[in-house]
């Protein structure tokens, strides 16, 4: 699909498009703590193909170490980001 579908859109429908996609990117840009962590189809429904792929799943040490590198790259990216210590939810 990808650039086809928006060929034969009209203005109003091309500015409803973008509201959408914003609106779903902002959900996802406000999430935080281990919102950011889980499969994310909602995000992708906004897409014209209709997929939901199945993701490869690593082994928990391989996930583990993932998060990890991912955790560490906050302290380089955003260093003065509030802290919390509040356990996982659930």
């Amino acid at each position: 699909m990808g650039e086809i579908d928006l060929d034969g859109m009209s203005r109003e429908q091309l500015v409803a498009e973008v509201k959408k996609l914003r609106q779903g990117i902002r959900e996802h840009r406000d999430s935080t703590l281990h919102k950011l962590c889980w499969h994310h189809p909602a995000l992708w429904s906004l897409l014209p193909e209709r997929s939901d792929p199945l993701p490869v799943v690593p082994d928990w040490p391989q996930f583990f170490r993932g998060c990890i590198k991912y955790r560490q790259s906050l302290d380089d990216q955003i260093p003065e980001a509030p802290r919390t210590d509040d356990p996982f939810p659930g």
